[in-house]
């Protein structure tokens, strides 16, 4: 079987995917130090990791992600990654990436400073030597850098994935898994700032395992504006499919504007495009938002908001779903890591029994066909 953890590390991101076939891949990484502190309630990150690695004898992820370069999405990764273009960040301690997943934004950002900085030398230096990342959209900006670089958009082709195509290297045959790139689109990257939630990484996931297909909508800070033009592109390509989702990553830990820019009283009701998006789930569907608890008033405008929170239970409701907060499973007093296994009954949540600190299958659903 496959399996997908989700860590609850407050309002930031990490996501761990293990394949049937051994391979390991993380989306995002936000690692802080004051969650070492055993009163603090988040994971400590960079030991969990850590740990799951060792227990599979790896030192290694096969493939890490990062959807854009905000500090809720990268920080501390320049203090556990072994880095590849300078020689302060490497050691027999640090863990390796095999290869690089990053939007073309991280590559010709300007301006930098701290870890982002620091990400984006990686990235230019695996993508100068030819090996070890993935860019996503080819922009015109980024036809210039390489350029600059005495490089040609032809000659790193086979190292970057456009919105709308399948990722290299990964296919349902061989891997269990496809991965459908969502965004970005290259307009986003070409303007002179850059908006990073709007240039960020989104992929859909379709898992196979025995012949049952279970999909994932893997997204990250993204505004409802964004999502609609997903969903409108994919419509005009006759390719709903990939917006079908078992599973659904919550954009930018609960916040309202990734479904509209009018917060509601009390619920927050979608533009129709992202309604409609969120109407493609299916039976069952789990609904994961990596974010604080969700809160009961209105005490500050920061996400998560309740009113987004309202809509996305209510869409878990109809479809006898769940709807699962990182930092309130399974509970607020004691989070621990979502664990979300797919098999040939599709995606199954974990339940922690916090007595004896084992883990299981709270309900099997029926099988269903792919």
């Amino acid at each position: 079987m496959h399996k997908i953890t989700f860590y609850p590390i407050g309002n930031a991101d990490c996501c761990k995917i293990d394949l049937h076939s051994g391979q390991k891949l993380l989306f995002d990484f936000a690692h802080y130090t004051v969650a070492e502190d055993d009163n603090d309630k988040r994971v400590d990150l960079a030991a969990a990791i850590r740990e799951d690695l060792e227990a599979d004898s790896r030192t290694n992820f096969d493939v890490v992600a990062f959807s854009h370069a905000d500090d809720d999405h990268i920080h501390g990764f320049s203090e556990f990654f072994y880095l590849d273009h300078a020689t302060k960040y490497q050691g027999e301690e640090r863990i390796k990436i095999k290869e690089l997943w990053v939007p073309a934004a991280m590559i010709i950002e300007q301006n930098l400073t701290g870890e982002a900085r620091i990400l984006r030398a990686e990235a230019r230096h695996r993508l100068k030597v030819g090996k070890g990342i993935r860019v996503f959209s080819r922009p015109d900006r980024l036809k210039q850098w390489l350029e600059s670089e005495g490089l040609s958009l032809k000659e790193r082709s086979h190292l970057i994935t456009d919105a709308g195509k399948l990722v290299r290297g990964y296919s349902l045959l061989n891997d269990g898994v496809e991965f459908f790139v969502h965004s970005p689109f290259a307009i986003h990257v070409d303007g002179e700032l850059i908006d990073r939630n709007e240039s960020s990484l989104i992929l859909h996931a379709t898992f196979e395992y025995n012949g049952v297909k279970t999909r994932l909508m893997l997204i990250g800070d993204t505004t409802c504006d964004i999502l609609t033009e997903i969903v409108e592109t994919t419509k005009a390509h006759n390719n709903e499919q990939r917006l079908e989702w078992d599973l659904f990553d919550v954009p930018h830990h609960c916040s309202y504007k990734a479904l509209s820019d009018d917060k509601g009283k009390d619920v927050t009701t979608p533009v129709a495009e992202v309604q409609w998006l969120l109407g493609q789930g299916k039976n069952r569907g789990i609904i994961v938002s990596s974010s604080k608890p969700i809160p009961s008033n209105e005490a500050d405008n920061q996400p998560p908001h309740r009113q987004a929170a309202n809509y996305y239970k209510k869409i878990a409701d109809n479809i006898d779903g769940k709807f699962v907060v990182t930092m309130e499973h399974p509970t607020i007093s004691s989070p621990s890591p979502i664990i979300i296994t797919i098999d040939q009954f599709g995606a199954t949540l974990k339940k922690i029994i916090q007595s004896v600190g084992s883990a299981s299958v709270i309900s099997r659903p029926a099988h269903r066909a792919g």
